[in-house]
């Protein structure tokens, strides 16, 4: 999607906004020194797709190739904004391990128990460190745009994405959670919507719009942008959860089936539910946390339900929708080969 040379630039980008976290934090306490320490690994590694995607759009739009340090800069921003959001759905979802070793949560509960804290005093500890680390990186993400060269319409609009992407996220995670926790408050559509408003526009549409405000590109195109990547992030959120309920361990990041273990409420549920078959389901999903069996039977009455079925159709729709909405003509050919090409790698994720 990018050359080599660019993702390498990227890196270097995000890991010099981090190394400033953790260069502060180091004067301000053994402890801070620590969480600074605990955020350089959160910001690790990963795919590091949204700053991809702020640096493609970039060159699809014809950019100045001077202005690519701005670019960069504005790029680290979007996966500092994502980090964030991941370290702080762990302290939601009370999650203590990520990619197989304990999370910034995790990690603080170590260290509060190994100097003699109590089980509680060190889940408060772990909780206290997740928000702080998150919060940090929010901050990171806002002044790498607030201090970034580029003209003052061009950050202007970049602080509207962000603001934008930050409450519609939030947004979507407060009505994810909502709808986990209180039975049968939200109908199918409230439950796509928070799945399109937890992802889409944070890791679709605004990375998108981002690297063609820095491009240069006018108002037409980039509205544009934003209603393709919306549909294409929903697209990547509903097979996010076919994956988290059929996808294989690598594919899902952690032990397959964890939605069916954890009963996450998804879309996917929210079919099931309207089938005759749903009495079949509930029972298979109230038993799936014990064990690899009982996640193959959750698994294969969701499939004979047809709920997977449905899903899949949801997908196929989306995915047709973004498309055509890929092809506007506001958007020069080589915007509209990314966000088809974009398109064409979110069905290959279907599992």
């Amino acid at each position: 999607m990018i050359p080599a040379a660019s993702s390498a630039e990227i890196d270097l980008a995000i890991d010099s906004a981090v190394q400033r976290i953790s260069d502060r934090a180091a004067r301000l306490g053994d402890g801070f020194c620590v969480l600074g320490e605990a955020i350089a690994r959160a910001a690790s590694g990963g795919k590091r797709l949204r700053p991809t995607l702020v640096v493609a759009s970039f060159h699809a739009f014809a950019g100045d190739e001077a202005r690519l340090p701005t670019v960069y800069r504005v790029a680290a921003a979007f996966e500092l904004l994502h980090t964030a959001f991941v370290v702080h759905d762990d302290v939601i979802d009370h999650d203590l391990i990520r990619r197989g070793i304990p999370n910034v949560g995790g990690e603080f509960r170590l260290r509060a128990l190994t100097a003699g804290a109590s089980p509680g005093g060190a889940a408060t500890l772990g909780d206290a460190a997740g928000i702080l680390a998150g919060d940090l990186l929010l901050h990171e993400a806002g002044r790498l745009i607030a201090t970034s060269d580029t003209t003052s319409r061009a950050r202007e609009a970049l602080f509207g994405l962000l603001d934008d992407a930050v409450f519609v996220s939030a947004a979507g995670e407060l009505a994810d959670v909502e709808n986990a926790v209180v039975p049968d408050l939200a109908e199918d559509a409230a439950l796509i919507a928070a799945a399109r408003d937890k992802t889409a526009v944070y890791s679709f549409s605004a990375p998108l719009q981002a690297g063609a405000v820095l491009a240069g590109a006018d108002d037409a195109a980039i509205a544009a942008l934003g209603d393709a990547g919306a549909r294409i992030g929903l697209a990547f959120q509903l097979v996010d959860d076919l994956i988290g309920a059929f996808g294989t361990a690598d594919q899902a990041g952690k032990e397959e089936g964890g939605d069916l273990r954890e009963a996450k409420r998804t879309p996917l549920i929210a079919f099931a539910r309207q089938t005759a078959a749903w009495s079949r389901v509930n029972d298979a999903l109230a038993v799936a946390h014990t064990g690899p069996i009982a996640i193959r039977e959750a698994q294969e009455a969701l499939e004979a339900s047809g709920a997977r079925t449905r899903l899949r159709e949801l997908i196929d729709d989306t995915l047709a929708g973004a498309g055509k909405h890929s092809a506007a003509r506001e958007l020069p050919v080589a915007a509209r080969m990314l966000l088809q090409d974009l398109c064409v790698r979110i069905q290959e994720r279907i599992p």
